[in-house]
């Protein structure tokens, strides 16, 4: 798969990075990009008020298209899931404080892939559903310009926003 970007959140510079492999954890994750048109099947979560790919951790016993599979029916209700196609890969190194681990290294692999337009139920877990998280669909210039404006002005912003901005701007560059 080719190689996207590296990110270094600001307080995980390289050289802390090369410091820190004992207590790094290495996370997959696998990201869905469904479009119809301009409009693209996103994530909104309330309490970082941002719009994010559907998509999420990997489980050690599954593929990673495995992983893709789940958690697009997962958070979206998706329904037949289909054509998918390698678009890239996004690394990125952050600041992380559990299991005695002080840095993640986060592995988000994202595909394209055609879905039934009419979604099913979800099935979020229960920090989904306290973060507020629902499915929409969405033209993709307001969802890269509601993130620019969350990251210029809100306080509450997740760290994942910039990742997701990225690769909504590379998506509208490429797919569309």
């Amino acid at each position: 798969m080719r190689h996207l970007k590296t990110s270094h959140h600001p307080d995980t510079p390289s050289q802390f990075v090369a410091q820190q492999q004992d207590s790094m954890l290495t996370r997959r994750a696998a990201r869905a990009i469904v479009l119809q048109g301009n409009t693209i099947l996103m994530l909104y979560t309330e309490r970082y008020h941002d719009y994010t790919l559907p998509g999420g951790g990997v489980d050690d016993h599954e593929e990673v298209e495995q992983g893709l599979v789940r958690e697009l029916q997962e958070e979206t209700g998706a329904k037949s899931i289909r054509n998918i196609k390698e678009f890239g890969l996004y690394e990125e190194y952050r600041p992380w404080s559990r299991d005695g681990m002080t840095l993640i290294h986060m592995l988000s692999y994202c595909y394209t892939c055609e879905i039934d337009s009419e979604l099913g139920e979800t099935q979020f877990e229960s920090h989904e559903i306290n973060n507020g998280m629902k499915p929409v669909w969405m033209d993709i210039d307001e969802a890269i310009q509601h993130n620019l404006d969350t990251m210029a002005n809100s306080d509450k912003k997740g760290l994942s926003i910039e990742r997701e901005t990225f690769l909504l701007k590379l998506i509208k560059q490429e797919l569309l």
